[in-house]
């Protein structure tokens, strides 16, 4: 018997190492094997060490599929190639070429990352725009049910996905808001199959808002919102249905270069906005969410000019940064250390897309995983 699960410790050691690409075929060895690493135990195991030592991690992008794609603004029937692609978290070589899982051929966007899954839905959400959950990795995907709460047209939809350890599931949180600032804030969670509206809306809400950027974190939606002069990040606990509000630093004034992403475990708020008092360099202020109140980082100071701005953080804590060459329609992807301050020049060209004074640049980090394999 000792023997018999030295040999089943031994082979978990082995297959958790592998990729989810190499597991999904060893399914076809034999039932058994499919059994095993389609358990739950084994999804876990799988997944917990991928992202606990960021191993099989990934930048998923938006880019040029020949890196060379002039935009023509003056020519409609010129059509954009774009690509979606998992780019190596170390060495940024191209790996995997991605499609949309239902084959269609329009641009899509992504409205979060964890474990392994994607929440993609339209480029513009409305109230009845599409929601899937997708893990490339296995080729998997789930199409959320349409809400049945909705019965009216909203001017506003923002999306966030995320897990929530708490609860230890997955929650999709829609919050949407017409013209005459009626909010309404809603929930799906796998284990029900089914959307709640969410009681309770706290008056702070109840008012004139604008929404800017936002992200979720262990199932949190994080999303930074303007109140006439006053910048605040707004929390909704997709677990316990909690709303919070925390203002925001006195030195936000504008959300223009305002980002709100995860570092080292804590919400974190980027600000490009003030010049640095070295001659030549300019920085990024940074501050990060402690105990409800804003602590201040050192900023990070770079070359005048060298990066036009942040787009987010990665998995292991590098800043994403850009420059940005409009005429083309695309962004040269940097990945900058915030410790060392040193950056690298990935390669990557990502599609700088645009809907009216709308903006798009994507490139999220991605860890692969076996989610969604038999439901799990």
């Amino acid at each position: 018997m000792a023997f018999i699960l030295l040999k089943k410790e031994i082979l978990i050691d082995i297959l958790v190492r592998l990729p989810a690409k190499s597991l999904v075929r060893f399914l076809c060895t034999c039932k058994s094997w499919s059994d095993f690493i389609g358990s739950q135990s084994f999804v876990s195991t799988h997944l917990h060490r991928n992202v606990t030592g960021h191993a099989h991690a990934y930048l998923l992008c938006l880019h040029h599929p020949n890196f060379e794609c002039q935009r023509d603004d003056d020519d409609p029937y010129v059509k954009e190639e774009l690509q979606w692609s998992l780019f190596s978290n170390e060495t940024f070589e191209q790996c995997f070429k991605l499609n949309h899982p239902l084959e269609n051929t329009e641009h899509y966007r992504i409205y979060g990352s964890s474990n392994g899954l994607v929440c993609i839905s339209d480029e513009i959400l409305n109230s009845d725009s599409p929601i899937h959950i997708w893990n490339p990795s296995i080729s998997k995907f789930r199409t959320l049910p349409m809400s049945t709460n909705i019965n009216l047209k909203f001017a506003y939809v923002a999306l966030q996905f995320g897990f929530h350890p708490g609860v230890n599931d997955y929650k999709a949180v829609r919050m949407m808001r017409t013209n005459k600032d009626a909010l309404a804030v809603e929930v799906f969670s796998p284990g029900t199959d089914s959307w709640k509206m969410i009681d309770g809306i706290p008056p702070w809400l109840k008012c004139t808002w604008k929404h800017h950027n936002g992200t979720s974190f262990n199932g949190v939606a994080y999303h930074i919102i303007e109140k006439g002069p006053i910048f605040s990040i707004m929390s909704f606990d997709s677990g316990s249905e909690e709303f919070e509000e925390f203002i925001a630093p006195d030195a936000i004034c504008s959300p223009c270069e305002l980002w709100i992403d995860v570092y080292n475990e804590q919400i974190c708020l980027l600000l490009e906005l003030y010049p640095c008092a070295e001659e030549g360099m300019d920085k990024i202020d940074l501050w990060i969410l402690q105990e409800k109140r804003w602590k201040p980082l050192c900023p990070f100071i770079y070359p005048l000019d060298h990066y036009y701005c942040t787009i987010g953080i990665s998995i292991d804590n590098k800043l994403l940064m850009i420059r940005k060459d409009d005429m083309k329609g695309i962004a040269d992807l940097h990945v900058c250390d915030y410790g060392s301050k040193k950056s690298l020049k990935t390669g990557i060209k990502l599609a700088n897309m645009k809907y009216g004074e709308i903006e798009f640049l994507f490139s999220i980090s991605y860890v692969e995983s076996l989610v969604l394999l038999n439901n799990c």
